[in-house]
């Protein structure tokens, strides 16, 4: 069942209850990095926990599938080139949760990219909890993604 999540602002990503924050240095230029960020429908091709993307809400918005049936609608908060790209998460099946929002930051790093990954959520106790077990695994996804973005940077 989709449940509306809370509308939370660009800033949340640094008042989070729950916060997740990756790095992870990608080949590409940030311009390049932001070009495959900012493609939707490529999401599938280089993040593989990603197996359905979308824009939605003409464009400000997308709707993203995850594998093991994660389902979101989103909208863009933040689409600043090669450098920022952030989303907040309207509406998910995900039980417990009550606002999230992720921002891809990057930071240019000799000929390439510094990746900085946020993940703010706010939750039950219980999501809240099961999130930061899960920080691992999501950083092990996070930086398995870095890879096949800098992949498909380099094919654009």
């Amino acid at each position: 069942m989709t449940r509306e999540l809370e509308r939370v602002g660009a800033g949340f990503v640094r008042t989070a209850p729950v916060r997740l924050v990756f790095t992870a240095r990608a080949s590409a230029p940030p311009e390049a990095v932001y070009a495959v960020l900012a493609d939707t429908e490529g999401w599938p091709r280089w993040f593989k926990a990603v197996t359905g993307a979308r824009p939605a809400a003409d464009g400000l918005g997308r709707s993203i599938t995850l594998r093991g049936g994660g389902r979101f609608l989103e909208t863009v908060v933040a689409a600043e080139p090669a450098e920022r790209y952030a989303y907040r998460v309207d509406a998910a099946n995900v039980p417990g949760v009550r606002a999230m929002l992720e921002e891809w930051l990057l930071v240019p790093e000799g000929t390439g990219t510094r990746v900085r990954y946020t993940m703010a959520a706010d939750g039950t106790p219980v999501f809240r909890a099961a999130l930061r077990l899960a920080g691992p695994a999501l950083g092990r996804s996070f930086r398995g993604a870095v890879r096949g973005l800098d992949r498909q940077a380099d094919r654009a």
